[in-house]
């Protein structure tokens, strides 16, 4: 089946089966670019808009707008910038790509892991049990620290801490340090982890705590990370 065979499925008939299959045909064909730059999307978030591409409408897009679906996500893994995929189309567009599923493709070959799904918010631990480490690069690389960071310094957050946290040693959370924060109330805080959802991969699972009683947290990023 051809991506725009696949796109003819009604919105009522697509599931997870569907989307694992439009995720492999979209990372294989080319992509018209409606622009070069970004548009804010109805959540807020940048987005860089494309349409497939069909006999009709490839001509439409001069060569200069018409890119690999996979060079596209590589240069938007840099900027911060999720992708819509044929806006036009109503009521919804075809798919809508956040930026964690993106720089979690390039890195990995995957835009989401729902076997590995967990929920964000807020959670507390007891410092009798309880495993941690700094994440690795692996697990979040450096532009994406920097992307988040720049997200934060446009809050005012100037240096957010993080360190990974476990209960059990199998399942680890990104948490957020509340101190580095600013101490929000918490009424905002499952926002605010909704909103740093948005950078990291779907089955990252985020959570705000306090610094007291847990191990050392470290800086989000900082330009020294780099020479390590």
């Amino acid at each position: 089946m051809s991506l725009q065979d696949h796109l003819k499925i009604k919105e009522q008939d697509r599931n997870f089966n569907w989307d694992e299959k439009f995720f492999k045909l979209f990372s294989e064909v080319e992509i018209g670019l409606i622009s070069n730059d970004p548009q804010q999307g109805p959540d807020g978030w940048p987005y860089l808009m494309c349409q497939t591409l069909t006999a009709n409408n490839k001509t439409q897009f001069n060569g200069d707008h018409i890119e690999s679906s996979q060079k596209v996500m590589k240069w938007l893994s840099t900027k911060g910038m999720g992708l819509v995929v044929n806006p036009q189309r109503e009521p919804y567009p075809d798919y809508v790509f956040s930026y964690g599923m993106i720089w979690s493709f390039i890195e990995t070959g995957f835009f989401m892991r729902p076997d590995l799904a967990q929920a964000s918010g807020k959670v507390e631990y007891s410092s009798d049990k309880i495993y941690s480490g700094v994440p690795t690069e692996q697990y979040l690389p450096l532009y994406v620290r920097k992307v988040l960071k720049d997200f934060f310094n446009d809050q005012t957050v100037f240096n957010p801490k993080i360190l990974m946290i476990s209960p059990d040693e199998k399942n680890y959370d990104l948490a957020f340090s509340l101190e580095s924060l600013g101490n929000p109330p918490e009424n905002e805080h499952a926002g605010i982890a909704e909103a740093i959802s948005w950078f990291l991969p779907p089955h990252y699972s985020v959570v705000l705590v306090s610094e007291q009683g847990l191990p050392k947290f470290a800086e989000l990023y900082s330009p020294a990370s780099l020479t390590h």
